[in-house]
């Protein structure tokens, strides 16, 4: 019997009761740590939004000033045609 997968090296032991197994291991060789990684996961997520966040407002500051730009070219245009009609 072949055992294949992620977590193959545990062999018979798959299934939910092999997560289970893992886990418990992993909290008690990583349980004092864990707070300390799950605040800095939670704020490399906010750090992560607010640029996110950031670079959607420089885009929009960038196509808002160029539909100005545009928008004032385009009245300039018809200015200019009804000074010459």
């Amino acid at each position: 019997m072949t055992y294949g997968g992620l977590f193959a090296f545990i062999g018979p032991i798959s299934g939910p009761f092999g997560y289970a197994v893992i886990l418990i291991i992993a909290l008690l060789l990583f349980g004092n740590r864990l707070p300390g990684m799950m605040r800095s996961l939670g704020r490399s997520v906010v750090e992560f939004r607010k640029g996110v966040s950031g670079v959607e407002d420089g885009i929009s500051d960038v196509v808002r000033s160029v539909d100005d730009q545009a928008k004032a070219e385009m009245k300039a245009e018809n200015e200019k045609k009804e000074a010459e009609v």
